[in-house]
């Protein structure tokens, strides 16, 4: 069985494809802070962001911009951020669920693991996942950016290429 490292050097090759929506009824290109996070991320990375957008919390239209990203050849991941909290407007996480054929459920139980390191109890509050949705990756963040960075740098970057790897096997 391959090492971890050895794993790691096959996929240093990769460049994934992304997707990256964020969900909110008040922000727009400019105020999208989160959205233009994950986006200067994934380019410092060397990945390459085929599609941006900003939709309305609006669960049709989630389950839609969804469906629509997945039957796309040229993308290999969808990265959401918005819409996970636990107020009415909050509809993100049931919509991404419903499509996911392999959930990462060590996704967000480490994301919020590492949430308690920076908001403390707060962390019960998201509802961070992550999985597997017609064969592409699916992440769904908090819409804040602080949440972003975290979640971007120490779990989604570091294993997006294996990940990836896997997936196009």
């Amino acid at each position: 069985m391959p090492s971890r490292q050895e794993h790691l050097k096959a996929a240093e090759s990769i460049v994934a494809r992304l997707a990256v929506v964020t969900l909110s009824d008040t922000r727009t290109e400019q105020t999208d802070h989160s959205g233009r996070r994950i986006r200067e991320l994934l380019a410092r990375d060397r990945h390459v962001v085929t599609l941006a957008s900003i939709i309305p919390d609006d669960p049709d239209r989630l389950d839609a911009t969804l469906r629509q990203h997945l039957a796309r050849p040229d993308v290999d991941a969808i990265i959401t951020n918005g819409g996970t909290g636990i107020s009415r407007r909050d509809n993100t996480i049931p919509v991404v669920t419903r499509l996911l054929d392999t959930p990462l459920p060590g996704f967000g139980e480490l994301f919020r693991m590492l949430s308690w390191e920076q908001v403390g109890s707060a962390a019960m509050l998201s509802r961070a996942v992550a999985g597997v949705s017609c064969g592409k990756l699916l992440f769904s963040l908090p819409g804040s950016t602080q949440a972003v960075d975290l979640a971007m740098t120490k779990l989604i970057l570091p294993e997006l290429r294996h990940l990836v790897r896997e997936l196009r096997r």
